[in-house]
């Protein structure tokens, strides 16, 4: 794919959506950090279903920590794997009060260095919470950049550095959210919405249905 479609590309999600964001619901980056720590595997409506009754309780380190790993799964145990991320996050918590004094960091490697956090949280979180022009590289961002052709790859890290490349830089800072909610309701993972979609002028899919 050239230079010239992926500045199409983006300029039609950009028009469609100007300021795309992610659908957890969050108010602190600390709040983003634990949502995103709870999507693993799981999706936006069940985590933020679960915060809704936990963060009126416990947002910050100290609430969670003083809740404890029991306390804390009370209230996602509606969420896949919630023992294990429970307590990453009680772990999390003690890390964030002992050595960044309860605030969220802001460079991958301490952020990488927490319980639970690997590079795609990271990248979420310095993206969404912190404003850097990362992409972070979903199953969804990985299915829509190799099926276009926006970036191919054959693993999510491949994928990562090639958007983070081959996007011209007044996208980068959007091009997580945009490409995310595109996978998610248009470039479906079982059968794509092609007859629905804007980009589909220079998407390079092969097997488009446009009917």
């Amino acid at each position: 794919m050239n230079r010239e479609k992926r500045i199409r590309i983006y300029s039609t999600l950009r028009e469609r959506m100007p300021a795309p964001t992610t659908e957890l619901e969050y108010e602190s980056p600390f709040e983003l950090l634990v949502a995103v720590i709870l999507s693993a595997q799981a999706t936006d409506v069940g985590v933020n279903k679960a915060t809704r009754k936990l963060y009126p309780v416990a947002n910050t380190p100290e609430a969670i920590l003083a809740l404890g790993v029991e306390g804390l799964k009370t209230y996602i145990r509606t969420i896949g794997l919630y023992n294990n991320k429970a307590e990453n996050i009680i772990k999390t918590c003690r890390i964030l009060i002992e050595e960044h004094g309860g605030e969220v960091p802001q460079t991958r490697k301490a952020l990488e260095a927490l319980p639970g956090v690997g590079r795609k949280t990271a990248n979420v979180i310095l993206n969404t919470a912190f404003g850097e022009p990362t992409i972070a590289v979903d199953t969804h961002i990985f299915r829509v950049s190799n099926r276009t052709g926006l970036a191919t790859g054959k693993t999510p890290l491949e994928v990562e550095k090639r958007l983070v490349r081959l996007t011209p830089e007044e996208f980068r800072r959007d091009a997580h959210h945009w490409l995310i909610l595109h996978g998610r309701y248009v470039c479906k993972a079982r059968r794509p919405l092609c007859g629905e979609c804007p980009i589909v002028t220079w998407c390079e899919y092969k097997n488009k249905e446009l009917s």
